[in-house]
């Protein structure tokens, strides 16, 4: 156990000489990827819907239990494709307690996101918050199922039944999730994955659009390709959105993979519930549920007044010690360019939000995190806690001992998850 001296933060050695981070991408099986991209070589169709684009298509549908799954470049142009396909226009009511992408996609469009707060125990949109976000102008609800964890699907459908809205979902994080026995992909009129490097299914870069609704998803189809149908009839517009044969291939041997992934994830997600469990102040996010989580993120709140020191104190502190934890999606996408401070986007208060968004960490987690990792982790966090007194005041009125971290640790934090 470090004394204070020893602490990196103040000058000692690291921990982890070698940073652990979050999100580090989990290898596919490289035989079964290397036949894959021969197959594609092969076939000399690299892209415009080959067999292996098909193939990761009919899996995901077989996975999501959905009617249709329609795959593209990246979750943020799924969002974008899914919006448009779902007509929407005007007002879309989302969290701001996500990846700003969310927001992004839409304002991109031309869209305007409306911020709902969240509920405190599963950070994901709170019906009551919604509810007084609906305006004339309000066409969907575009909820996000964070940390793996569904919305409360039924009420928001209440209130999207209420005021004739779409209810779609961006569910970046939920892939392999249930909610009430159905799997994430058959909720609301339509969802998004993102298959992004870092999640458990990846395909380095790509995404997908999952429906019940053939008529969204014939749209999605006829938008993510030019709006071109034959070899020269074009009936509307369009863009290239298509995902590469090089993307399915990577997607189709991830996805072999995804049920050791999540097993190794809820093994990790253990052995934290295990170290943590007597370390006041930390506490770990898993709402109750007798439904499947994947377990992709390890997510704790810091609660400063019982640690000792504050979230962003904690932070600097660990990452000192090569454990690079995060603080998803601080500072909030209502705080960012071009929401911040304006009322049409965010006409209610946000407290609930605003509290988790200085209170919430990540701790790195996935397949090159061991068992001895989060003990070791755990441990670290039970001797900050006993030194958390002096280190509150070195971190905050000692400046010169302050830790700085070295180029090999900004390269690993630059590496890690973005969302």
């Amino acid at each position: 156990m470090k004394q204070l001296n020893e602490f990196a933060v103040l000058g000692g050695p690291p921990v982890f000489p070698l940073p652990l981070v979050v999100g580090r991408p989990s290898m596919p099986d490289r035989a079964a990827l290397h036949q894959r991209v021969d197959e594609m070589l092969d076939s000399h169709q690299f892209t415009n819907n080959g067999l292996l684009l098909q193939q990761f298509e009919q899996e995901l549908k077989a996975a999501t239990g959905s009617r249709h799954a329609v795959c593209v470049c990246n979750g943020t142009m799924a969002l974008q494709l899914l919006a448009k396909a779902s007509g929407l226009t005007g007002e879309v009511i989302v969290p701001s307690m996500t990846f700003i992408a969310t927001a992004h996609a839409l304002e991109w469009i031309g869209l305007k996101p409306v911020f709902a707060d969240v509920d405190i125990d599963t950070h994901t949109l709170d019906p009551a918050s919604v509810e007084r976000c609906v305006t004339a102008s309000t066409s969907a609800i575009f909820g996000v199922h964070l940390w793996g964890n569904p919305c409360d699907v039924e009420g928001l459908q209440r209130i999207a039944k209420r005021h004739n809205l779409k209810l779609l979902f961006d569910a970046s994080h939920a892939f392999g999730c249930v909610h009430d026995s159905v799997p994430v992909g058959g909720l609301g009129d339509g969802e998004t994955f993102s298959f992004h490097a870092t999640k458990t299914v990846h395909s380095i870069e790509g995404g997908a659009v999952v429906t019940n609704s053939d008529d969204i998803a014939e749209r999605c189809r006829l938008m993510h390709n030019f709006g071109i149908t034959g070899m020269t009839r074009i009936e509307s517009p369009g863009i290239n959105a298509k995902m590469s044969e090089l993307s399915a291939a990577v997607g189709l041997t991830s996805l072999k993979s995804f049920d050791a992934i999540m097993s190794h994830n809820q093994l990790r997600m253990n052995d934290y519930r295990s170290v943590l469990q007597d370390v006041p102040g930390i506490d770990l996010v898993i709402p109750e549920s007798t439904d499947r989580r994947n377990s992709q993120y390890v997510v704790v709140r810091v609660n400063a007044a019982e640690f000792g020191i504050s979230r962003d104190q904690l932070l600097e502190t660990m990452r000192a010690e090569g454990v690079f934890a995060r603080s998803y999606f601080s500072p909030g996408c209502h705080n960012a360019v071009p929401y911040r401070g304006r009322s049409t986007h965010i006409p209610v208060g946000l407290p609930v939000t605003d509290r988790l968004l200085t209170e919430v960490m990540q701790l790195p987690t996935g397949a090159a995190v061991t068992k001895d990792d989060v003990k070791a982790i755990g441990s670290l966090l039970t001797t900050t806690h006993r030194f958390s007194r002096r280190l509150f005041d070195l971190l905050t009125t000692d400046k010169q001992h302050r830790h700085q971290l070295d180029p090999l640790r900004d390269v690993a934090l630059s590496m890690s998850d973005a969302a």
